[in-house]
């Protein structure tokens, strides 16, 4: 009996490692289509309501025209923040040489042998580097989105067909199962962007009326950039409260006045990710925060931007997916967040 244990959790280590493997070498394939998997869940609704008043064409190209015109308009208000900020960079990078002769002296003044690996390791010139490398990899996405657009487009022409398909299923997971999963896992994905856009936008607004009360340069560019941000879980956060704490250190050449930036926007950041976003989301999309953090983490690795957008909702749905079988349904209920009641 325990040689029969230990050989199916040797297969399944060995499942694991193979699919991991697959999904990081296949990524130029994999990445797109979950995305599209996911766009479709979101706009599918929209296409059906459609579909019920004009022919299906014209249901999908009006779908699909406003799906691009909202994505369309994220990324170029993003685009707008991010080179406002790069701009700003290249034109004051003076004040950054300065802050950075600062602190070093400031280091070697208080003989913290960290001083030479961090002047060795990290100058204005890096900061510099990783705005082009941003950009570099924002320009990267576009090839990613006509992917996106086209499966996405694709999937969408064959929705109905492929319900019928499973609905005539006659395995272990029945047909009317596995559309409840389906179900289950669109809603979730719908509520989990809901959720997201109203506490983006929130963080938006908030982060900017912080730093223009402030006096902070670049008040709306901070504002674009961590509403854009709060749609990656822990990373974006994590950058959109980083960056503006630099330029205001290098603005007001005070590393007081940053602290105090970096003091507020954490507060925000934590006000509303981790009181006002549980409680709009309630229990339906309560996951373990040790699980958010290595879904997102884990994804990125795999499939870099689009894994850390995407992440968390494929982590989800393979709860969902446990959630629906009685074996596997104590995976979903160890790895729930609180305030999530399973029966």
């Amino acid at each position: 009996m325990a040689g029969d244990n230990s050989i199916r959790i040797l297969a399944v280590l060995c499942t694991a490692i193979l699919v991991t493997a697959a999904l990081y070498f296949g990524s130029a394939i994999f990445a797109p289509v979950a995305m599209s998997l996911f766009v479709m869940a979101i706009v599918w609704p929209l296409q059906k309501a459609i579909e019920a008043k004009i022919p299906r064409v014209f249901a999908l190209l009006f779908t699909l025209v406003a799906t691009v015109v909202v994505i369309g308009t994220l990324a170029l208000i993003t685009a707008w923040g991010i080179g406002m900020v790069g701009r700003w960079l290249i034109a004051n990078i003076g004040r950054f040489y300065s802050l950075y002769a600062q602190t070093t002296e400031w280091l070697d003044g208080h003989g913290i042998l960290l001083a030479a690996q961090f002047t060795e390791r990290f100058n204005v010139l890096s900061l510099v580097r990783v705005f082009q490398d941003i950009v570099a990899r924002i320009n990267g996405l576009v090839g990613f989105s006509v992917m996106v657009l086209i499966f996405t487009m694709l999937g969408l022409l064959e929705v109905r067909d492929f319900q019928k398909k499973i609905k005539a299923m006659d395995i272990a997971m029945s047909g009317d199962r596995t559309m409840e999963a389906i179900a289950r896992i669109s809603q979730k994905f719908r509520k989990y962007l809901l959720v997201r856009t109203l506490a983006s936008v929130l963080t938006g607004i908030v982060v900017w009326g912080f730093t223009f009360a402030l006096n902070i340069e670049l008040a709306a560019a901070w504002g674009v950039i961590a509403f854009a941000l709060n749609y990656i879980p822990v990373i974006g956060p994590l950058f959109a409260t980083v960056l503006p704490t630099l330029f205001t250190a290098a603005q007001f050449e005070s590393w007081q006045m940053a602290a105090f930036v970096f003091l507020g926007l954490n507060v925000t950041q934590f006000v509303i990710g981790s009181y006002l976003e549980p409680r709009f989301s309630g229990s339906a999309l309560a996951i373990s925060p040790f699980l958010i953090v290595f879904a997102v983490f884990f994804w990125t690795f795999l499939w870099g931007i689009p894994g850390a957008f995407i992440g968390v909702p494929l982590t989800m749905a393979m709860l969902t997916v446990c959630e629906l079988g009685s074996s596997s349904r104590w995976i979903a209920t160890l790895l729930s967040g609180p305030g999530r009641d399973d029966a």
